[in-house]
């Protein structure tokens, strides 16, 4: 398949995001975008969502903050536009008010969250309030999925054309023969699904990051394939090694050990006005 059906980053995209020009730490950008990530994954299994629908809208997601700072927009609503426009593509319909009220649990689980950090006699069991469809919230929320599916169409110039890992993965793994161990079938499914909490679907081919699934798979369950120039195993699937230890690399620091204050952090910020008012107090500082 061409390249050229597949959008990826600039160089320039890369180096300076559109949040990092408004003061946003790389990391934190990473951290924000990857929780964006989970509440899509939590908005789909709830929804009993297809696997395709889902992990179409992480992409899509990612893609977006390439051309647009979370000054702007909150990771939470544009994260729920992106569902709901993703489902459409891959043409299984949301209802508008179930993901509505899917994400308005979730951000509300979100809140509680936040407030047994803040305050030490708050409840340690969460319980859910629906919402009143003759209130604001329901109606705020509508309006946010409508404007964030409209922006992601408009800022990605209705290029959404998404390429998926899966059918890649069995090939490659029929090529290399392993597809008679489950074990490393299910694992490198399972990274692949991990790296849609990385902005990688929106900077590499999906050969590469493919070949990192695979990498990291044989690596940890000590599967020996040919590595030693010039017969290298990846080199079958023209994915470059620089690149494919890259991915790696994003694939892994998601399971790294956060501190309480960075996941209290992340949480805090689902919307923009959290962003900006983060920024207010961080970037005057600095």
């Amino acid at each position: 398949m061409s390249a050229a059906l597949v959008p990826l980053a600039s160089l320039s995209q890369i180096e300076r995001t559109p949040s990092g020009e408004d003061g946003l730490p790389a990391d934190l950008e990473d951290d924000l975008k990857a929780f964006g990530c989970k509440l899509i994954h939590q908005a789909g299994i709830l929804l009993k969502q297809k696997q395709v629908a889902v992990a179409t809208a992480q992409i899509l997601f990612h893609r977006f903050w390439f051309v647009t700072s979370m000054k702007q927009f909150g990771i939470g609503d544009v994260g729920m536009g992106a569902l709901y426009l993703a489902s459409k593509l891959e043409e299984c319909p949301l209802r508008m008010r179930d993901l509505i009220n899917v994400y308005d649990l979730l951000l509300q689980r979100a809140t509680h969250t936040l407030a047994l950090h803040s305050s030490p006699n708050a409840n340690p069991d969460f319980k859910y309030a629906p919402m009143s469809y003759f209130g604001t919230t329901f109606y705020d929320l509508k309006d946010a999925l409508v404007v964030a599916e409209m922006q992601i169409l408009k800022r990605l110039g209705f290029n959404v054309h998404v390429v998926l890992p899966y059918g890649t993965l069995v090939n490659y793994l029929r090529v290399l023969g392993l597809t008679s161990r489950e074990d490393a079938c299910t694992r490198a499914w399972g990274y692949l699904n991990d790296a849609l909490q990385t902005p990688v679907y929106a900077l590499y081919a999906i050969p590469t990051i493919v070949s990192a699934a695979i990498l990291l798979t044989t690596r940890h369950l000590h599967i020996s394939l040919p590595s030693t120039p010039p017969n290298c195993w990846w080199d079958l699937f023209d994915a470059a090694w620089e690149d494919v230890w890259c991915v790696c690399g994003y694939i892994m620091r998601l399971y790294r050990d956060r501190d309480m204050v960075e996941r209290v952090r992340v949480v805090g910020m689902v919307g923009k006005k959290e962003v900006r008012r983060w920024l207010e107090e961080n970037v005057a500082e600095q």
